[in-house]
């Protein structure tokens, strides 16, 4: 497991602060760029939950907000080192381009896949000597990012095609993608409990068992069952890839 030299505390919590920092405005900007992209479709369904939708917020502040945060974002990576940063933006490259194109192709699974296999280079190489996350790390990521993209499409799958919003678990249908989702998040999970040197500990051994009790009693359920699990063990995931991570200090 790779650990960069000792650094004080300060020194972390300003390292921390890009990198939460920089996440936060492409994340922002990512999620205004997809509201504004949407607005159409949006209108169309009736969504009043959506503040442009009500007209609580005009289309131009989105697209600016979307473009101010894009702008604040390749700053804040880069200042986490030029390697980090270079990662972290074409992640966020990736997110930009679903929601301008990919999102209704058949290829709506990579720019998930892509954004989160990056996540721990972005991470790892803003450390001392930059060194790249082990492989597994970055298979579980990515394996995870797609996966998660089919469970979030799997309630909306219907209003989407009527939408005209063609991606990948679209295309599939519900019947397909549900399973496919569990597959990919059950191919993280072991990815992040086998992948690293040493035993299997108590936590990984039950979130593989309740990986395959979740996925297995929810694969064919109706409704948002399937949707449930997989966001579950997804965040169940994330916890232990964050513990994972952790050893990167």
């Amino acid at each position: 497991m790779l650990r960069g030299p000792r650094r004080g505390g300060r020194a972390w919590a300003r390292r921390d602060g890009l990198t939460a920092g920089a996440v936060a405005a492409g994340q922002l900007s990512v999620g205004w760029c997809n509201d504004r992209v949407d607005l159409r479709r949006d209108l169309a369904a009736g969504r009043r939950d959506k503040p442009l939708v009500t007209g609580a917020v005009r289309p131009a502040a989105v697209t600016a907000a979307a473009l101010t945060a894009l702008l604040l974002c390749v700053p804040l990576s880069l200042a986490c080192g030029t390697a980090a940063g270079v990662a972290h933006l074409v992640g966020v490259a990736a997110a930009w381009a679903y929601d301008l194109r990919l999102k209704s192709t058949a290829c709506s699974w990579l720019p998930y896949a892509l954004a989160f296999g990056l996540l721990p280079a972005f991470v790892t190489l803003g450390l001392p000597g930059a060194p790249w996350p082990p492989l597994w790390l970055t298979v579980a990521a990515a394996l995870l990012g797609a996966g998660a993209h089919l469970a979030n499409v799997l309630p909306d799958i219907a209003d989407d095609l009527a939408a005209g919003v063609r991606g990948l678990p679209q295309r599939l249908g519900a019947r397909r993608s549900a399973p496919l989702a569990g597959l990919l998040v059950f191919g993280s999970t072991v990815a992040l409990v086998a992948g690293p040197p040493g035993r299997v500990g108590p936590y990984g051994w039950a979130l593989l068992a309740l990986t395959c009790a979740l996925l297995l009693t929810t694969a064919r359920a109706p409704g948002r069952a399937p949707f449930l699990a997989v966001l579950g063990v997804a965040g169940a995931d994330v916890l232990l890839l964050l513990l994972r991570g952790a050893g990167f200090r």
